[in-house]
């Protein structure tokens, strides 16, 4: 077993109150294609920039464009999680790991059995009308064709955040709470690059800060231990 990993494996084994950070790169190897990887969503050609297409003003401005550009690319259908979302999922039940804070979409951090997970930008799996705020199943609005319209003639949309919009107070102060009192945090499968959910790193008080992800990140001298692997490989060995 690789040294680092055997780190992370004896870090876990001595701690109950973990804390996991994550990002795209935790769903990648479910087959859902990250934002800004070779060959993730940012690289790929549309009319519009994806972070235009996905932001609160073009949603309002041109609902038709944005539902095709959901259904095509954020809808990605038969994934399943993967060996990382079920080992947190294991350490939860263990009563090692307190919480997952994802900036996922995918639900599948549930999928695996995590009970608390923190959503901080939402998730694809509900929807509600941006007009009345009445609740709608996702599958109104990730299949079919066209706008998905509530009853009172609003535009449905999904419950995430998009571009231009701030993220939800009340997840955010649970997260700052949750890592602020972690033994240990693990942040993987994120480039650390997108603010404000980054900037959580900043709460962490403790002294076993481990990063794992693919590529350096801007924290990595702030790290007691650091990974360039993937995070289902990781931790199918923890």
């Amino acid at each position: 077993m690789d040294e680092n990993i055997q780190k992370l494996k004896e870090l876990i084994a001595e701690s109950d109150n973990i804390v996991f950070f994550g990002g795209a790169g935790v769903s990648t190897e479910s087959g859902i294609p990250d934002f800004r990887s070779v060959d993730g969503l940012y690289n790929q050609e549309w009319k519009y920039p994806p972070e235009t297409i996905l932001s609160h003003t073009f949603f309002e401005r041109h609902p038709d464009e944005y539902y095709r550009f959901h259904r095509a690319k954020l809808v990605v259908e038969n994934v399943q999680p993967n060996t990382a979302h079920k080992r947190l999922a294991s350490l939860e039940a263990e009563g090692k790991l307190k919480a997952v804070i994802t900036q996922n979409i995918d639900g599948l951090h549930q999928a695996a059995g995590s009970k608390n997970v923190l959503e901080l930008h939402g998730s694809i799996l509900r929807a509600y009308c941006s007009r009345c705020g009445k609740p709608y199943p996702a599958e109104r609005m990730n299949h079919g064709t066209g706008i998905p319209k509530c009853d009172c003639g609003g535009v449905i949309r999904p419950d995430i955040v998009l571009y231009e919009e701030p993220l939800d107070n009340e997840i955010m102060s649970k997260a700052i709470s949750y890592i602020r009192h972690a033994d240990v945090l693990i942040i993987g499968g994120t480039s650390l690059n997108v603010y404000p959910a980054a900037g959580l790193i900043n709460y962490y008080r403790g002294h076993k800060l481990v990063l794992i992800n693919l590529s350096a990140t801007p924290f990595d001298s702030y790290a007691d231990l650091i990974i360039h692997q993937k995070i289902g490989e990781v931790f199918s060995q923890v």
